[in-house]
């Protein structure tokens, strides 16, 4: 058991920026000219390019944003990150601009290090971490963690806390469990054992947001007939990757500096062997995700891309979309991460990719209401992770390939119909039942737009004329009481006469009739979408 967690080595090996492309992989990052020197690679920082660069002493820089910058501004930014120390600088690039950071490179004395397009920077982000760890703390490599290395990881952990131990992912299913003889567990624990996932508490949601944003071990008093537990955060950089709870049997004491240790080294190895599971799902990933990029874009189809995703046409299925409100690359790739690893646990055929500032998935469903239950349970997930505000658009079935693209530009528009509605009565969950009016609005509004023979001139020149727009104003709510003088004057905060004056000079100065039907239908739409 003690081989679990190794003890801190005395000597430090040292990592190089050329060790760790060489430990990545061409597939996954190259260097663009020479790799200058021989210096240690002391960790890896995000780097924002409206700041200045700070002491970056040994530091990896990566920069998510760089494609917007000219030449010379990425050329001036490696050069100040060279004069502070930085030991590289890792961008993601089109192939025409490789020429000119290789020359940036040599120039600045900086290694310029270019990141495959489909490696997302949370996960690169994960996996630099997770090499600097192994180099940092002496991890043995896979063949020596034995065959249930996080159930080895628990039991070292309940031999010293005294209490059953469980580790979990971030949807709360205990992926791991101690087994030491006379461990002390309760109710809770066991129940959890027994069906593989946490059973559901009133102080869930509150400490698992607190687990996951802490930097140190939590400790929580004993709760009801819960003893008291010790949890933190299992992670690869900063990706969050789960969580490791342990009954402390000492009792509601602080937390000692020998449990933290050793709920940090815990969480490390941990860390090391979810992540290892994470990257090769991925690589597995990877062709299944090229094909829903194919299915999103229309182009290119070969009508064979269901059955190579393991989706029946006869079913169908369902495409979610994800919207972050003002998102930069990192969220939506920890978005997507969140993503495939809730659904995979539901429908094992899902496949999900990060495309224009969104977060498609598809899975093979036959109705919208399948597809919305296994939504529904995402978003306390991905609330807790990347914070308030997400919105799942979902659509469907599709039946034939030619059928996603339709449904990723239907999903598009149901976004930016929950997003342009009052946040507190837009559905989190968007359907096409759910937004229908407000769709019909919006495509008819594109219509007029584009057909000036659909508007009447009439209506148009009331919004020109600032002495002329509470007459549009009137005749809009008017129509919307459906005739009635005096609700319409109620809520204008006008007297009733009011409202019949301008109605009035609505039909004898403007020529807007309004005695049919569809005169009245064809006059509200035009002004409800102005």
């Amino acid at each position: 058991m003690d081989a679990a967690i190794p003890p801190s080595p005395s000597v430090l090996p040292r990592v190089t920026v050329a060790e760790l492309v060489d430990q990545l992989g061409p597939a996954t990052m190259t260097a663009l000219g020479p790799i200058p020197g021989h210096e240690a690679v002391t960790g890896t920082e995000f780097l924002d390019i409206a700041d200045e660069v700070t002491d970056a002493a040994g530091t990896l820089l990566l920069a998510p944003s760089t494609a917007s910058l000219s030449t010379a501004r990425i050329a001036a930014l490696a050069s100040s990150a060279a004069d502070r120390g930085a030991v590289g600088l890792v961008v993601k690039c089109s192939a025409d601009r490789v020429p000119a950071l290789a020359a940036i490179a040599e120039s600045s004395g900086l290694a310029v290090l270019r990141v495959a397009e489909r490696i997302s920077w949370r996960l690169l982000d994960a996996q630099l971490t997770h090499l600097l760890g192994e180099a940092d703390a002496g991890f043995a490599g896979p063949q020596d963690r034995g065959a249930e290395p996080l159930f080895a990881i628990a039991n070292e952990l309940a031999e010293h806390f005294g209490g059953s131990v469980a580790v979990e992912d971030l949807s709360r299913n205990i992926l791991a469990y101690s087994s030491v003889p006379g461990q002390l567990i309760d109710e809770l624990r066991t129940h959890g054992i027994l069906a593989r996932q946490v059973p559901a508490s009133p102080y869930n949601d509150d400490q698992y947001r607190t687990v996951l944003r802490a930097d140190r071990p939590i400790k929580y008093p004993r709760l009801g007939d819960e003893e008291p537990r010790v949890a933190f955060a299992i992670r690869a950089g900063a990706l969050p990757l789960g969580t490791i709870w342990a009954i402390d049997a000492s009792g509601d004491g602080p937390i000692t500096d020998e449990q933290e240790e050793r709920m940090r080294r815990a969480s490390a190895l941990a860390g090391a062997h979810l992540l290892d599971d994470l990257r090769t799902h991925a690589t597995n990933q990877r062709p299944r995700e090229d094909r829903l990029r194919t299915l999103l874009t229309g182009i290119d189809l070969t009508g064979t891309e269901f059955a190579e995703l393991g989706i029946p046409e006869e079913r169908g299925a369902a495409l979610l979309g994800f919207d972050v409100p003002a998102a930069g690359p990192t969220a939506v790739a920890q978005l997507r991460s969140t993503v495939i690893r809730h659904l995979v646990l539901h429908r094992p055929d899902t496949v999900a990719v990060a495309h224009r500032g969104r977060v498609y998935a598809l899975f093979a469903a036959g109705s919208v209401d399948e597809a919305v239950t296994i939504a529904e349970p995402m978003l306390p997930l991905v609330d807790r992770l990347v914070g308030d505000g997400v919105r799942i658009a979902v659509v469907g079935p599709a039946h034939r390939s030619g059928d996603v693209a339709g449904a990723r530009d239907l999903a598009d528009r149901l976004l930016e119909v929950a997003a342009a509605d009052d946040a507190t009565r837009a559905p989190r969950i968007v359907t096409v039942d759910s937004v229908r009016p407000r769709l019909v609005v919006t495509r008819v509004a594109e219509l007029l737009a584009g057909n000036d023979e659909l508007r009447d001139p009439a209506i148009d020149a009331l919004f020109e004329r600032e002495a002329t727009r509470p007459i549009a104003e009137t005749l809009l709510v008017w129509l919307e009481s459906f005739g009635n003088v005096a609700q319409t004057a109620d809520r204008l905060g006008v007297h009733q006469n009011t409202v019949r004056h301008r109605l009035r000079r609505a039909s004898e100065e403007h020529g807007i009739r309004l005695e049919r039907a569809d005169q009245r239908l064809a006059a509200w739409v035009q002004l409800r979408v102005r």
